[in-house]
């Protein structure tokens, strides 16, 4: 009856089902909307209903970005809203999939035991250089306030 349907479930069952990790060990779910039944019977529902999604998403995303330069959790957010797209949108889904990916990727290289003792000796060692000028400066000027209280 729906077209659009149809494609998606081609394009499903053309998308090889991965796990995260890459092993296959477990099936990823189906691209496509996730909108209930009665909703995807009727045209307009739907596309009322793709509409809605777009607009909440996009809010969230547009939050996620005002809150990277400020306080609070921009990235977070972001990919938030990207997981609501994710519920409607094809395109949203296969972002998210390769962003989980990815960040598997980083994290697995980031555990690796080489890479841990590189990180905590080059923090050791920068650690090292501020203690360094810090002390430095304290000997060559003093501890001096930059504001001047008077008692």
């Amino acid at each position: 009856m729906n077209a659009e349907s149809d494609e998606r479930k081609g394009v499903a069952a053309t998308v090889a089902p991965v796990s995260a990790a890459g092993d296959g060990s477990k099936a990823e779910r189906e691209l496509g909307s996730r909108a209930p039944g009665f909703i995807r019977a009727s045209r307009v529902l739907h596309l009322s209903w793709q509409v809605g999604i777009f607009i909440v998403g996009l809010a969230v995303v547009g939050a996620g970005i005002v809150m990277l330069p400020l306080p609070g959790p921009g990235w977070l957010v972001i990919f938030g809203g990207m997981a609501i797209w994710a519920t409607e949108f094809v395109w949203a889904q296969l972002v998210l999939r390769w962003t989980r990916r990815k960040v598997t990727e980083a994290a697995q290289r980031a555990l690796d035991p080489k890479v841990r003792r590189r990180n905590i000796i080059l923090t050791t060692l920068g650690l090292v250089i501020i203690a360094v000028l810090v002390g430095i400066y304290v000997w060559k000027f003093g501890i001096a306030m930059p504001w001047k209280i008077e008692r």
